[in-house]
């Protein structure tokens, strides 16, 4: 259904990450061309980890909008790590990419 674009760079002492993540990311709140709510479908949690440990969470709602894009950095991280990012939205849909640490 969606997906997950990652640029990671490292630098001397910390790691940039860049990610949008395709998603509907839907409110609840908005109606449809016949006027009818439009259920809500959004992403709840993104996570990224490298080295089996976890550098960054993101607890999010309807308030994110479509399609959302992150940006941060973390100490560590080398060039040819993996990094993995891994979201749960409310209906329990999920996806996972992993993508290497330039």
């Amino acid at each position: 259904m969606a997906s997950i674009r990652v640029r990671a760079i490292a630098g001397a002492d910390t790691t940039e990450v860049q990610a949008l993540v395709q998603h509907p990311m839907d409110s609840g709140f908005v109606k449809d061309s016949k006027g009818q709510l439009i259920p809500p479908h959004h992403i709840e949690t993104v996570q990224f980890e490298t080295g089996g440990k976890v550098v960054f969470t993101a607890l999010w709602g309807p308030a994110v909008s479509k399609d959302p894009f992150v940006k941060f950095s973390f100490k560590g991280g080398k060039k040819g790590d993996d990094l993995k990012i891994t979201w749960i939205d409310n209906k329990g849909e999920t996806d996972t990419t992993t993508a290497k640490i330039a």
